[in-house]
């Protein structure tokens, strides 16, 4: 199914386009979510703090190449809204390309810092020998994060965001089962779920991959597509590069507060991991509803539609901060029984540290909601430069609180830093769009 943004029901089109891509996003989080329980409950403490910081840690690598591709993507749907097909083919093999050869480069770096990594996260020394079992084999999932995201950019760029979602339940499937075999019948520990992990992704990412070039044979790039455009790739990267940055730098700055958050032991990491992984789940709706609508923007400016995208804004908000509110809620009130999920209850410790996280943080997830369709209008108007400043106002904010608050006064400065980059963020976003319409860029 595809959806041409430019034209029909604002309201319609984003709720219908948007729901694979959450859709996809919570099967994600779901095979996340059991490889945290299955730790958790089966391999202790200290095995999940292992993977929770190990999370972290990929959540950066992958947040490099998924901003390359988003960032792409943008392109593609422009070059779509347009109707400039064989310009959009063209795009997608300089793209290819230009992405491939980041994913290589990452493999790399990523297996000859390793040690220095474990260092550099403060890493309890019982709990590093997990930590690099885990990132070993985990670090052989970067191609494949590169080829699904790509092809999935591709995709959704056309409008069909169903496709990808398919092949992300196979993968769903897959990751269950192997996690359950390795870890509990196996015995392969940390190691075991990690392979899990990787082999479910390849499945998914060599499948859409295929599908992608047999099926969709129209924006299939042929032999005369496949040279260097300076220009079209000068264009891809102003684009790709800067929503990489922006997300490397977002998930950075969560790095760094899980540094801080390590040097308190490991019942704070247990609760931290737990507590991430229930955030995760909890607001990406939001997340990936906002990566929907930044298709949404981007189709209807190459379409010199501004008006449509003006009207899309205050659908788009309408609907996201909705649904905050209402998560909000929820993870508020059942914020032990969710912990319980990953968190055996006799660690009350973990427990404990646990809750006042998310009874803090998830109370102002309309923060995180309205920042993330920031982000993704920005994204969409190819002003990706912006999106760079929120994050660095979002994250920085956050950082140098902790930092400076955390160690004296206790982990719960962590946990209240969090809303308040978001908050600040957002009002230096809103002023940004209102200058944006003044100039006649949505209006």
């Amino acid at each position: 199914m595809q959806h041409d943004f430019t034209k029909g029901s604002i309201r319609r089109n984003l709720i219908l386009f948007s729901l694979p891509l959450i859709g996809g996003n919570l099967l994600q989080q779901l095979y996340n979510i059991v490889d945290t329980w299955i730790v958790g409950r089966y391999l202790g403490s200290t095995a999940l703090a292992a993977v929770g910081s190990a999370f972290s840690l990929m959540v950066l690598l992958n947040s490099l190449l998924l901003g390359l591709c988003m960032g792409s993507g943008v392109v593609f749907s422009q070059l779509c809204g347009e109707g400039k097909v064989e310009r959009m083919k063209e795009a997608i093999a300089n793209a290819f390309f230009l992405i491939c050869a980041a994913s290589v480069f990452l493999l790399f770096v990523s297996y000859a810092s390793l040690p220095m990594i474990t260092a550099l996260m403060r890493i309890p020394e019982e709990a590093a020998s997990a930590f690099k079992g885990y990132l070993f084999f985990i670090f052989l999932g970067i191609p494949f994060t590169f080829l699904f995201n790509f092809f999935a950019a591709v995709l959704r760029s056309i409008g069909n965001s169903f496709t990808p979602l398919i092949f992300l339940l196979v993968s769903t499937v897959i990751n269950i089962v192997l996690d359950l075999a390795f870890i509990l019948i196996f015995k392969w520990g940390v190691p075991g779920a990690a392979a899990a992990t990787v082999i479910a992704q390849g499945v998914s990412a060599v499948g859409l991959a295929v599908y992608t070039l047999i099926f969709m044979p129209q924006y299939r790039p042929e032999r005369r597509h496949l040279h260097l455009n300076i220009g079209l790739l000068r264009r891809i990267a102003s684009v790709s590069v800067l929503t990489s940055i922006q997300q490397s730098i977002m998930n950075f700055g969560i790095l760094m507060v899980q540094s801080l958050v390590n040097s308190f032991g490991i019942a704070t990491m247990a609760a931290f991991a737990a507590g991430v992984k229930i955030d995760s789940f909890a607001y990406s709706p939001a997340q990936d509803f906002a990566n929907g609508f930044s298709t949404f923007v981007a189709q209807n400016v190459g379409a010199c539609k501004k008006e449509r995208v003006r009207e899309g804004i205050k659908e788009a908000s309408f609907l996201s901060l909705s649904f905050c509110l209402i998560v909000s809620v929820l993870v508020f009130v059942f914020a032990k029984p969710l912990l319980t999920l990953f968190i055996d209850p006799g660690e009350k410790e973990a427990l404990t540290i646990g809750v006042q996280y998310l009874r803090i943080e998830g109370l102002f997830y309309i923060g995180i909601g309205m920042l993330f369709l920031l982000y993704a209008t920005y994204r969409g108007l190819e002003r990706t430069s912006m999106s760079i400043v929120l994050t660095v106002i979002s994250l920085g904010l956050r950082v140098l609180i902790s930092y400076a608050f955390a160690p004296k006064y206790g982990v719960w400065i962590i946990w209240i830093a969090i809303p308040i980059g978001w908050f600040v963020a957002d009002v230096v976003g809103i002023i940004g769009l209102y200058v944006c319409r003044k100039r006649e860029l949505v209006h």
